[in-house]
């Protein structure tokens, strides 16, 4: 059994790599103090590249990473055995038991005004609502008093997607970008691509040759607002040739001009702040209306707490899981930590497992830091790794990687 840990101590194993009065100790300490509170109203990975690549039927047992909670309930879509989620944020995690819970109990049109809409007036009435189906700490997150604040719940009838760490991140870009004289209302009414890779080479691409962007991309902490912490800032630059100003903008670029701005919520969330009004635009699949019967019937074999991957793994049986999908987590582990968790990754594999990451830079990071007599039990598919990397819509990341259990 693995041995309880303080939110503190949590955070601390997964980001700290070096002492505290370094410069990159520092860094590092104030990136973890982020995940104390939300840090993504939203996660930034394509729930439909994941199904695509891991095949999730209802055999599997899925296993991963929460933060925003939409790929977590996007997967019950696909009506799996299990989903188990784990995040080392408190509020990740009170987020996806809200999520989990309301759709158990609220009618599909309520499900979307709380999580589509996220900004209207009887949202707080729905969260409070859902009270009794809540755990006695998701409760006080969502509905304590917190003087001089209103209760957390309140964040669903001002806007949810404009709060956490990235929602005040892209608020303060659009800030920056007002300054330069850019709307990008003009960007979301694009009829045709034509339209779109116009857009960005007038509007958004000079903003990255201005100097005050420049500066500021180029500090290490700036980017924390994307959650991206010092070694995989470290990881992001490297392949720009260590200027992450090039690595930003063709990543940008590629959410601005690759995908139909019909066809991309995380573009309507970084240019929007929020999902298209009316329900007229692209959601993730959770809240797609066609897709409200799966999700309800299935949350109930949903579950997400308060550990790392690694911690739950430990206890969980040998051979029990068959997809898991880790994020972008290892970009921020030391060698001991990622063969910590290839070692229960590959103990509780069943036959057949898949396991899907991503990386800030474009290369597989296993190879040559998880021991061979681990890493020859799976084999990559590199054929599948390029194909969902053309077509996560989300365009954050530099890689997106597949691996099979080979027994």
């Amino acid at each position: 059994m693995t041995t309880t840990q303080s939110t503190e101590e949590r955070l601390g194993a997964a980001v700290h790599q070096n002492t505290a009065l370094s410069k990159d100790g520092m860094l590092e300490r104030a990136f973890s103090r982020l995940f104390r509170g939300l840090v993504y109203a939203q996660i930034w990975e394509d729930p439909v590249v994941d199904m695509a690549a891991l095949q999730i039927g209802p055999q599997d047992n899925v296993v991963c990473i929460a933060s925003g909670g939409c790929n977590m309930m996007s997967y019950l879509t696909a009506r799996p055995s299990s989903v188990t989620a784990v995040d080392l944020s408190p509020a990740h995690v009170a987020l996806g038991r809200l999520k989990i819970a309301a759709a158990q109990h609220l009618s599909q049109a309520e499900f979307y005004q709380l999580f589509g809409d996220a900004d209207q007036p009887g949202n707080p009435a729905l969260i409070a609502q859902l009270a009794p189906h809540l755990d006695a700490q998701t409760r006080l997150f969502w509905l304590a008093p917190r003087a001089p604040f209103r209760p957390r719940a309140q964040m669903f009838r001002r806007g949810f997607y404009r709060n956490g760490v990235l929602g005040r991140f892209i608020g303060a870009a659009h800030v920056v970008s007002g300054i330069a004289g850019v709307s990008y209302a003009p960007f979301l009414r694009a009829k045709t691509m034509e339209d779109q890779q116009r857009f960005f080479d007038k509007r958004i691409n000079p903003l990255f040759d201005r100097k005050v962007v420049r500066w500021m991309a180029r500090q290490r902490a700036s980017l924390f607002g994307l959650g991206i912490p010092p070694a995989q800032y470290d990881k992001l630059a490297a392949d720009g040739g260590g200027d992450v100003i090039e690595v930003l903008r063709e990543r940008v670029r590629k959410l601005t001009c690759d995908f139909p701005v019909s066809e991309n919520y995380f573009a309507w969330q970084a240019f929007n702040r929020g999902y298209r009004k009316g329900g007229q635009g692209p959601v993730p699949p959770y809240l797609e209306a066609d897709q409200f019967e799966a999700v309800q019937s299935s949350a109930a074999r949903a579950s997400i707490t308060n550990q790392s991957v690694t911690d739950m793994l430990a206890d969980a049986p040998s051979g029990s899981k068959s997809c898991y999908v880790l994020l972008d987590a290892q970009d921020w582990m030391t060698d001991a930590q990622l063969n910590a968790l290839w070692s229960q990754i590959t103990r509780t594999a069943a036959p057949g497992a898949r396991v899907i990451f991503r990386t800030g830079g474009a290369a597989d990071i296993l190879p040559g830091r998880v021991v061979d007599e681990t890493l020859r039990r799976w084999s990559y598919d590199a054929e599948a790794s390029a194909t969902g990397f053309a077509a996560d819509r989300s365009a954050i990341y530099g890689g997106f990687h597949l691996y099979r259990f080979q027994g």
